[in-house]
Parts: C-alpha cells; structure tokens; sequence
C-alpha cells in the first residue's frame, strides 16, 4: 500500500479569508498567507529573516470549513499541492490549493468537540451545548483581559500581505 504524499506548508493567515463560488457554483476560499523565517547563529540565537507570503486557495465542503474556522492571524498547517497561474497582470505566480487544512497546534489553543456530528440535518443536543460553550469562551477571548501575563494578540501586529 502506498504512502499518500501531498506537499504541506505551516503559515499564518494574513489577509482576511474570502468565501465566493466558483463560475460552476462551487464554493472557493481564498487568503493570503505568510510564512516567517529564521536563521540559526552560530551562538545558538535565531536571527528573524523577511517573512514571504502566498495565496491560499480551498474548494468545495474544505472551503466552506475553513472559512468559518479561521481567522486572519491564526496559525495552520495544510496539506495540498501548488499550482502555477498567470495574474490579471499577466505575472506567473504560485497559489497553493489545500486539501486539508487545521489549526498548528504548536502555537494555537482550542477545544475539540467530539460530540457526534450533524444528522440528517439536525443538530444533537450534545454538540449545540458544545457550539455554545465555545462560542461563550470564544467572547470571552476577544473581551479585554485586566491579566498583565496574557500574551498580545499577535493579530493585531501582523504586517501587510505583499504581492510575491
């Protein structure tokens, strides 16, 4: 049995995430991405390099997800290939196409819901009192925290996307 491969990327999303259909009806997800990158010194210290960026693209029921899912500035991993295409402008550029995409957990902290999913149109009480739990801690996350040891929210700093 053969290993399925796919190229991955790990990033940040740095644009706000659009969510429009295709000319066929098909649901598309689009943002831009960046990706940081650091060199090691030759002292053991890691010396910040210039962040690059790229476009994120997802289809169909993965579109839809992800959409509802991130947020410009959360931290991702994704699972997919690249594609060339030529821009508006006529410049040949790369976009890559996720196949599956998911929070990093190195760097973001979330719940997981493992309440039996949504059936035949319906949604299980277990998982609506879930949907509101989360949706309760998610307010209280954006709400001003008064804790002097909460980190920054590093949305709030994220540069502007660049044309590659």
């Amino acid at each position: 049995m053969a290993i399925d491969t796919r190229d991955g990327i790990a990033g940040f999303i740095a644009s706000e995430p659009r969510l429009a259909p295709t000319e066929k009806g098909v649901p598309r997800y689009y943002s831009r991405f960046g990706q940081e990158h650091y060199q090691r010194e030759q002292d053991g210290s890691f010396t910040k390099l210039e962040t690059t960026f790229g476009d994120l693209v997802m289809f169909g029921r993965t579109a839809e997800e992800a959409y509802s899912r991130f947020h410009k500035g959360d931290n991702f991993l994704a699972q997919g290939d690249v594609r060339a295409y030529t821009d508006q402008n006529g410049q040949e550029r790369d976009e890559f196409i996720a196949r599956r995409i998911g929070h990093d957990t190195a760097r973001t902290r979330y719940d997981v819901d493992r309440t039996p999913r949504n059936i035949a149109g319906r949604e299980t009480p277990e998982r609506a009192t879930t949907r509101e739990t989360t949706e309760r801690r998610q307010q209280q996350r954006e709400a001003p925290a008064d804790n002097p040891f909460r980190a920054p929210d590093r949305r709030a700093a994220q540069p502007q996307a660049r044309t590659l």
